[in-house]
């Protein structure tokens, strides 16, 4: 997969700021998004994801959202199709349905209003996309609510939870609904999800994780999933927005490697990185896996 958008576009010089995150490209400079998905095909990732995250009431306000939420989604989903089609290799395009009310806040979740905010998202990436990623679900309920809206539109539906981390130490993989990992997947699938992923989390509790994960899903034609962030350890806020998050100085191309390369032995098959894991990550990991399967070839 590729990496984070948000900080990428940051680097990059595009419009940047909360609340609007990553979304503010897409309303002022799309041409930035369309560089940032390239950085992460020149890199050799075979997955991009689209620029929808920041596509939800709380973060574009309510009323931009009712006007114009489809219509940048919709934007969304050409941008990243355009590069993918323009690749001269096989791309495949990820549709992001993200956390609809706050990231890291299973509390937060509006069950009553989540279709309508769905609907819009889905309205206007559908076109474009190769599969649906229900990304840094923080509860199984978020989850299928958005499971539930997909599942029948003819698309591969992958759904990536993100994990208790604050404190860095490692233990029981959980949600952060505190729901134990191994049973949410099993209820993701249940549901009717193609497979199942953990991102934006930081990478030494993704282990356990893919463990738990693998000891129900014993079929290895169905994908688990992991794509890490690379921010410093942090508690729940009850500000929504209270700053940008420090980036870890520890999670270079090469350290990082260092635990995709551990997930990968402990079952996962599909890796790339979230918040603060960049182009050059991803080149490292492509380079990696390239060099691997070389040498396994008799």
């Amino acid at each position: 997969m590729d990496g984070g958008m948000g900080r990428l576009l940051e680097r990059l010089g595009a419009p940047f700021r909360l609340p609007e995150w990553s979304a503010l490209s897409l309303m002022e400079a799309p041409e930035f998004v369309t560089r940032a998905h390239q950085a992460y095909v020149d890199s050799g990732a075979d997955i991009i994801t689209t620029n929808s995250y920041g596509l939800v009431p709380h973060m574009l306000g309510a009323e931009r959202f009712a006007s114009h939420g489809k219509t940048l989604a919709d934007l969304a989903g050409r941008l990243a199709r355009d590069v993918a089609s323009s690749a001269g290799r096989k791309v495949l395009v990820a549709g992001s349905l993200p956390p609809l009310f706050e990231s890291y806040r299973p509390d937060r979740f509006q069950s009553g209003e989540a279709p309508r905010i769905l609907q819009s998202l889905i309205d206007g990436l559908r076109p474009h996309i190769d599969l649906w990623l229900i990304e840094t679900q923080s509860s199984t309920i978020e989850a299928l609510t958005a499971i539930a809206a997909v599942k029948d539109l003819g698309l591969p539906v992958y759904v990536s939870y993100t994990l208790k981390d604050e404190t860095g130490r490692v233990g029981p993989a959980e949600l952060r609904s505190g729901e134990p990992a191994g049973e949410a997947a099993r209820k993701t699938l249940e549901a009717g999800a193609s497979g199942v992923f953990f991102n934006c989390s930081q990478p030494e509790v993704m282990s356990e994780a893919v463990l738990a994960a693998r000891r129900v899903i014993d079929d290895p034609r169905i994908p688990v999933g992991v794509y890490a962030n690379a921010f410093l350890p942090e508690p729940p806020s009850d500000e929504p927005y209270a700053g940008i998050s420090e980036i870890r100085e520890d999670l270079g191309p090469e350290n990082y490697l260092k635990w995709v390369d551990r997930w990968i032995r402990q079952g996962a098959t599909v890796v790339g990185g979230c918040c603060g894991i960049g182009p050059e990550h991803i080149e490292t990991i492509r380079a990696f896996r390239d060099g691997r399967s070389a040498d396994e070839q008799p």
